[in-house]
């Protein structure tokens, strides 16, 4: 009988584990749809609007399975795709599966890598190791593992023009403002360097940038234009956005899913609610029509696998 006991509960593990990950699949498939009418919306008003998610590179293929093929429809609707630590993870570490998925798409889409790397002697290895592959590289240290400041040096600096996400050969992650006083000082910053594409949060201290601001970080010191693509969390709600309500602490909404552990001002939402929807497009009112309004080249999606982690921790 303990035996028995034993082999059922091993069962109703192994069980449990299987439909978690079905529903994972059908819910990266949903991410999918999400992230494709996010991106028609944009471009029924900015035809050139540049899509970019982050992680999640498993979007890229049918049913989310690199064995089904490439989805081309998706595709379609994206310009590239940002991963996090994929060749350095702290030390050389390459991630082998992810890779592989990368391999199968870096023809046809810009892929735009920002690994850690704990010691700055990494930096040139991984920048190599990175462009070797056709990646853009961002390489992050320890004091800068959250985006906050700008590296004295630009692999691949040039003074081409960059129209397109496809020309540019290199770019700046730069969502933390937290070093900066004001707008005024975090723009001038920005254009005393010569990258390629700009990632930057499309808010400062809760303002959210203006067309005139934006303009004026779209052309490099050298004086070549450049892109400028503006942070969006798609995956988990933030409790410092404009979005937020004060009540959602004792009543929230039931699209709000769960706690993202490390990250408290963040709530991982069920991306297919139409609320959470409305929120980030499809309206006049929606986090996508604010970038449109300022000005932004574009959006970069981050959270995009939140279609796993609401099952998995």
């Amino acid at each position: 009988m303990h035996i028995f006991k034993v082999f059922a509960l091993l069962f109703i593990v192994l069980l449990s584990g299987c439909s978690k990950e079905k529903r994972a699949d059908k819910k990266g498939v949903i991410m999918q749809e999400f992230i494709v009418e996010l991106s028609q919306y944009a471009r029924t008003i900015d035809s050139h609007f540049i899509i970019i998610p982050q992680n999640g590179s498993e979007l890229a293929f049918n049913k989310i399975y690199p064995d089904e093929g490439l989805n081309l429809s998706f595709l379609a609707t994206i310009d590239g795709f940002g991963i996090e630590q994929v060749i350095y993870d702290g030390e050389y570490h390459p991630d082998d599966e992810r890779l592989d998925n990368l391999n199968k798409i870096v023809e046809s889409k810009t892929i735009l890598v920002s690994d850690y790397v704990y010691n700055t002697d990494y930096i040139a290895d991984a920048q190599l190791k990175a462009t070797e592959k056709g990646f853009l590289s961002f390489p992050r240290t320890p004091d800068n593992y959250d985006y906050l400041t700008i590296p004295s040096e630009i692999s691949n600096e040039n003074a081409i023009d960059v129209n397109s996400l496809a020309d540019a050969q290199n770019y700046l992650y730069l969502i933390s403002n937290e070093n900066y006083l004001d707008k005024e000082s975090f723009i001038a910053a920005i254009n005393a360097t010569n990258f390629d594409l700009v990632l930057i949060d499309a808010f400062f201290n809760g303002q959210l940038f203006t067309m005139e601001e934006i303009d004026a970080l779209k052309t490099k010191n050298n004086g070549a234009k450049r892109l400028v693509i503006a942070y969006m969390n798609v995956g988990a709600a933030e409790s410092y956005r404009y979005y937020w309500e004060e009540d959602w602490k004792l009543n929230h909404p039931r699209w709000l899913k769960k706690n993202y552990e490390g990250y408290p001002d963040e709530i991982w939402v069920k991306f297919w609610h139409k609320d959470w929807k409305n929120i980030i497009y499809g309206n006049d009112q929606s986090y996508t029509k604010k970038l449109l309004n300022s000005g932004f080249d574009g959006a970069y999606l981050d959270n995009v696998e939140a279609f796993y982690f609401l099952y998995f921790d």
